[in-house]
C-alpha cells in the first residue's frame, strides 16, 4: 500500500500510478522475515524501466529467495521530483514504500550511457552520499550492472560493485557472501575485498589508475590480492537457466506492454559496430518446448494477448521454425498474437512469411545499417542488396505495405556516396513494390528510415576508431535529407548532441567522474529525452573540470593504447578484434560463427563449445 504522507500528494503529478505501486504481480514480504532488502533501480521513467526484461528477470529471481526482498525503484519524472523535495520525500521503493537508505544493496542497471546522470539523481534524492568513499558501512552498498557496465571507469568514484556479464548465478553468490559477513559484523572494506574475489566481481576501488603525459592510460595497478583481470559471468546451460512464470503487470502502458520470452542468447553474425553482438558471446539457445511452455504460462498468468520472442536476432534461432509451429497450436485459439523482433533480411522465407501473418501485426523492420554494398562489407553486416529486395518482395507478396529499416551514419570509411546510397535504396525499395505484380492492390506502400549515429563501443572491432564531430554528423543528415525523392520514404534520426555525449562516456575513463559530479550539480538528468538534454550545460561541466570531450569521443586510439576497458575480461581477443578493424578496411567480410569459427576467444567461456551447431 502506498504511504499516506505519499497518496496525498499524487493528485499533484501527471501519472500518479507510476508512484504507487501496489500491481498485480508486485511481490511483498515482511521486513522482519528477510536478511537482505535489494533495492532495483532503473535510471529512468517507470514506463521505460517496465519494459525491461533483465528488472523483469531478476526481480523474480532475487524474490524466489526466502530471506531476499527485492523492490523496484525508478526515477521520478520532473513533477514527481518537485513534490519530492518540497516535501522533503526521499526516493522510495515501490513496494514498501520505504527509502532506500533502509536497503542493503542499492542495485542500478545500465543499458544507456545517457542515464549516468538519472543514476546520481536517484542517490541524491535518497539522501545517499554520491561518492563511494564517502559512504559507510551502514550505508547501502551500490552495485551496478547491464551492458554499459563493461566500461565501469566513469562511473568508478560512485559505484561500490560493478557485475560484469550475466547476472544470475553471481549475485546469489554475493548475497551468500554477504550474510555471512553481516553475521559477523559488516565492514564494508572488508566484506568488498572478500567479494573481488568471486568471478565477474569488479571491485573499483580496489584498482590505481595512472596516466601518461599525453593523457592516456599507463596503468592499472590492483591493490592487495584483486585480480589483475576480471572475467564476465556466464550462464552455461541456458535452457536451464531460471525464468519467471509471472510479470508485474503495470497499471498504466508502458513502452513494450507485452509478455516477453528470452529465445537466446548472444549472436553469430560479428557485425564491426555492435557491441551487444560481442559481449553477449557465444550463443546459447533455449529448446522449443521450453520456449512454448514459458510464453503460455507468461499469457495466462498475466493476462497478456502479445508475446515477444526476445533475442538479438530472432531469425537466427535454428528451431524458429518448430517453435512458432508448437506455439500456433495454442496462441491462435487463445488470440494471443507473437512479435518477432531483430528480424534479419536473410533470414525472411516464404514459409516463416506463412506463419508471420498468423501471428503479428504491424509492418516489418530490417537493418541494412548502409546504403551501400561496400560499406555493409566494412561493417561485416553481411546482407546484399539483392537479399533485401527479395525478402521485402516476399513481405509485399505476403500482403505488408509498410517496411521500417534501420541505417548508420558516421561510420568508420563512411563517403557521401556511402549516404545517399541510404535513400537510394529506400527508393528501390518503393519500385519494387510498384512492380511487383502480387503486390497488395489498391494499396500503397511506406518506407520508413531511420539513420542513428556510430558511436564506437567497447569490446568491438571499431573500439578504436573516432566518431564524426558534430558538425560532421549535421552535414551527412543533410545530404541525407537533400537526397530524399519520394513521398512514400519518411526519414528520421538520431540527435547528434547526445550521439557525442553517449561516445565520450562509452570510451571514458575515471577522470569523467568529476564531470558527471559537476553536471549533477549543474542540473542534468533524463539526458536521453530531447526535453531535458543540454549539452551546452554538459559542455560548461567538461571546461570547468578542465576535461576535453574530443580526447574520447573524436581521437583514433592506437592499437597499443591501455583501453580503460583493458583488465576486463568479456571472453573476446583482442587480437581478433584488430585483425577485424583491419579487415573493415578493406571492406572484407568474415563469415559468422555457424558457418565458421573466427577464434574470437568466446568459445572458452563455455568450455570450448561456441557455436551451438558445433
Amino acid at each position: 500500500m502506498i504511504r499516506k504522507d505519499i497518496e496525498k500528494h499524487l493528485l499533484k503529478v501527471q501519472k500518479p500510478c507510476r508512484y504507487t505501486g501496489g500491481e498485480t504481480g508486485s511481490i511483498i514480504k515482511n521486513k522482519d522475515d528477510v536478511n537482505i532488502r535489494f533495492a532495483f533501480c532503473f535510471p529512468d521513467s517507470y514506463e521505460i524501466g517496465m519494459s525491461h526484461l533483465g528488472i523483469k528477470l531478476l526481480y523474480s529471481l532475487y524474490n524466489n529467495i526466502d530471506d531476499v526482498w527485492c523492490e523496484r525503484v525508478f526515477a521520478p519524472w520532473e513533477d514527481m521530483e518537485k513534490v519530492m523535495c518540497e516535501n522533503s520525500i526521499p526516493l522510495y521503493a515501490l513496494e514498501s514504500g520505504d527509502a532506500l537508505t533502509e536497503f542493503d544493496f542499492v542495485g542500478f542497471t545500465l543499458q544507456y550511457e545517457l542515464s549516468y546522470s538519472n543514476m546520481l539523481n536517484m542517490l541524491d534524492l535518497s539522501n545517499i552520499p554520491l561518492i563511494a568513499s564517502d559512504r559507510s558501512d551502514s550505508d547501502p552498498l551500490v552495485i551496478c550492472g547491464g551492458p554499459c557496465a563493461c566500461n565501469p571507469e566513469p562511473l568508478a568514484d560512485f559505484v561500490d560493485i560493478f557485475s560484469l556479464g550475466e547476472g544470475e548465478e553471481v549475485s546469489i553468490e554475493l548475497f551468500d557472501l554477504y550474510r555471512e559477513h553481516k553475521n559477523k559484523g559488516f565492514v564494508k572494506a572488508d566484506f568488498l575485498r572478500e567479494a573481488a574475489k568471486i568471478e565477474g566481481i569488479y571491485i573499483p576501488s580496489l584498482y590505481d589508475v595512472s596516466y601518461n603525459e599525453d593523457g592516456t592510460i599507463s596503468a592499472f595497478t590492483p591493490k592487495g590480492d584483486a585480480p589483475a583481470t576480471i572475467r564476465k559471468r556466464i550462464i552455461e546451460d541456458f535452457d536451464k537457466c531460471f525464468y519467471p512464470d509471472n510479470f508485474v503487470v503495470p497499471f498504466i502502458e508502458i513502452v513494450h506492454d507485452r509478455a516477453v520470452a528470452e529465445i537466446f542468447r548472444g549472436c553469430i553474425r560479428g557485425c564491426r559496430f555492435c557491441q551487444a553482438g560481442f559481449i553477449y558471446r557465444p550463443v546459447r539457445e533455449r529448446e522449443p518446448g521450453t520456449i512454448n511452455d514459458m510464453c503460455r504460462t507468461l499469457c495466462s498468468n498475466t493476462g497478456y494477448d502479445e508475446v515477444s520472442l526476445s533475442s538479438l536476432s530472432s531469425s537466427d534461432y535454428t528451431k524458429l521454425g518448430d517453435l512458432l509451429d508448437n506455439m500456433l497450436k495454442w496462441s491462435e485459439k487463445d488470440k494471443v498474437s507473437i512479435n518477432l523482433p531483430s528480424l534479419r533480411v536473410d533470414g525472411f522465407s516464404r514459409e516463416l512469411t506463412e506463419k508471420l501473418k498468423k501471428v503479428r501485426r504491424g509492418g516489418l523492420t530490417f537493418a541494412p545499417e548502409a546504403g551501400t554494398q561496400r560499406l555493409r562489407d566494412a561493417i561485416n553486416k553481411n546482407v546484399t542488396e539483392n537479399e533485401l529486395m527479395s525478402t521485402c518482395a516476399t513481405a509485399f507478396a505476403g500482403g505488408w505495405t509498410s517496411v521500417k529499416l534501420y541505417f548508420m551514419i558516421g561510420l568508420p570509411t563512411e563517403t557521401g556516396e556511402d549516404v545517399v546510397g541510404i535513400t537510394g535504396l529506400c527508393q528501390k525499395v518503393v519500385d519494387l513494390f510498384y512492380n511487383l505484380p502480387e503486390r497488395p492492390k489498391g494499396k500503397g506502400v511506406q518506407v520508413s528510415a531511420s539513420a542513428s549515429t556510430f558511436v564506437p563501443k567497447p569490446f568491438t572491432p571499431f573500439q578504436w576508431e573516432p566518431q564524426d564531430t558534430i558538425g560532421t554528423i549535421h552535414e551527412k543528415q543533410k545530404l541525407l535529407k537533400d537526397s530524399v525523392t519520394s513521398k512514400k520514404i519518411s526519414l528520421s534520426w538520431h540527435d547528434a548532441n547526445t550521439s557525442f555525449l553517449e561516445a565520450v562516456f562509452a570510451r571514458g575513463d575515471r577522470r569523467l567522474g568529476k564531470v558527471l559530479l559537476r553536471a549533477h550539480e549543474l542540473g542534468c538528468k533524463f539526458d536521453g529525452w530531447d526535453e531535458f538534454f543540454n549539452l551546452d550545460t554538459w559542455l560548461r561541466a567538461f571546461e570547468e573540470c578542465g576535461v576535453d570531450p574530443a580526447f574520447y569521443a573524436n581521437r583514433r586510439r592506437e592499437y597499443d593504447e591501455i583501453l580503460p576497458w583493458d583488465h576486463l575480461d568479456y571472453g573476446i581477443d583482442k587480437r581478433f578484434l584488430i585483425a577485424e578493424n583491419e579487415r573493415s578496411k578493406q571492406s572484407q567480410t568474415t563469415p559468422h560463427c555457424r558457418q565458421k569459427c573466427s577464434a574470437c576467444g568466446a568459445a572458452k567461456l563455455t568450455g570450448g563449445v561456441c557455436s551451438v551447431t558445433r
